[in-house]
């Protein structure tokens, strides 16, 4: 009779273990995502590198902004060897910029590493970087545009990152600037960042949770089937993009879809577009148009005009944290916890 009972329970136990997979590939299937790691917050008296793993720095001062704000919060600023380095559009060559990331990622006093600009190139020094450090000892990664490339890659690492403002794109001077420069700040130092918008006419009602994650469109969409490709099962998409023609965005996103980006996603957050000069409407759709066709038949709430991106207000988003939305016709909510 043990001998019995203890055959049934083994069995079960089988049946469990091998039917769980299959369960899990069911598209009714809540979906489960793993906690990213907080790197620690600043506190006066860190040491932050400012370095370029992209686009050239004509020179120091076009920086000085972010070196002042730095101050001002009494972060201690040191620079990448190569900052200043030229190699046709790129600052410094490949190895030069990969050696200036790395020893950053390497250096245990670094609590944090800006990126004084985007521009085109951090995918090319990506896959010549070690994280092995930085895994034990994680720093924040802050930047937008090209540097949607790290926040990809530190996410399937694990990590969370900073999307908001870079030293090239600061002037103090501009109280348009104010909120997105008190909303870095508040990212850096730990305190909880909350965002409360007029709500679109063009806004999906509807509320969810998941972790934000994304970027650049332009670098998501690159980045599909390559190891920096994002895992959208769970999350919340976030994109902005500039300079891209209506045409080119239809395409990307409905790449996206191809992906299945959108099938188990919990939200999508529209940035800042500055559509291709002299666009017009030839292609024949607006973006708003293009955004919700290429999402249609699913449910999750869609928020436009979210001030972040390639503008003066870019507001800092914790990517790979998690935010609840709350969509109505009046309002959007996004609370980051």
């Amino acid at each position: 009779m043990k001998n019995e009972i203890s055959y049934k329970i083994i069995f079960a136990l089988f049946v469990l273990f091998f039917a769980f997979p299959v369960l899990a590939q069911n598209d009714t299937e809540v979906a489960i995502t793993r906690d990213l790691v907080k790197p620690p917050n600043l506190k006066k008296g860190d040491t932050v590198m400012i370095l370029s793993p992209a686009g050239r720095i004509k020179d120091r001062t076009a920086i000085d902004a972010g070196i002042e704000l730095a101050n001002h919060w009494g972060l201690v600023v040191f620079f990448g060897n190569h900052l200043l380095a030229q190699d046709d559009t790129f600052a410094g060559t490949d190895k030069e910029r990969a050696d200036d990331f790395q020893k950053a990622l390497d250096d245990p006093s670094i609590k944090a590493i800006w990126a004084a600009r985007g521009g085109y190139g951090t995918v090319r020094i990506i896959d010549d970087l070690d994280f092995s450090f930085f895994t034990k000892n994680s720093k924040w990664i802050i930047g937008y545009s090209d540097i949607t490339i790290l926040h990809n890659k530190i996410h399937d690492l694990g990590f969370q990152t900073i999307h908001g403002q870079m030293p090239l794109t600061l002037n103090l001077e501009d109280p348009i600037q104010k909120e997105s420069i008190v909303t870095l700040q508040k990212a850096l130092f730990g305190k909880k960042l909350k965002y409360k918008l007029e709500s679109s006419k063009y806004n999906r009602i509807g509320e969810s949770s998941g972790q934000i994650v994304g970027g650049n469109l332009s670098i998501v969409y690159s980045m599909l089937s390559s190891n920096t490709d994002l895992d959208m099962n769970g999350k919340v998409l976030f994109i902005e993009d500039i300079g891209e023609a209506l045409y080119h965005i239809d395409r990307m996103m409905i790449s996206l879809k191809r992906a299945d980006y959108f099938k188990n996603c919990k939200g999508l957050i529209i940035g800042d577009f500055r559509l291709k000069k002299n666009e017009g409407n030839a292609f024949g759709k607006t973006l708003e148009e293009i955004i919700l066709d290429a999402v249609k038949g699913t449910d999750f709430p869609v928020i436009f005009n979210f001030p972040a991106g390639h503008i003066d207000d870019n507001r800092a988003i914790i990517l790979g944290s998690y935010v609840d939305l709350k969509v109505t016709d009046k309002k959007a909510r996004i609370n980051f916890r």
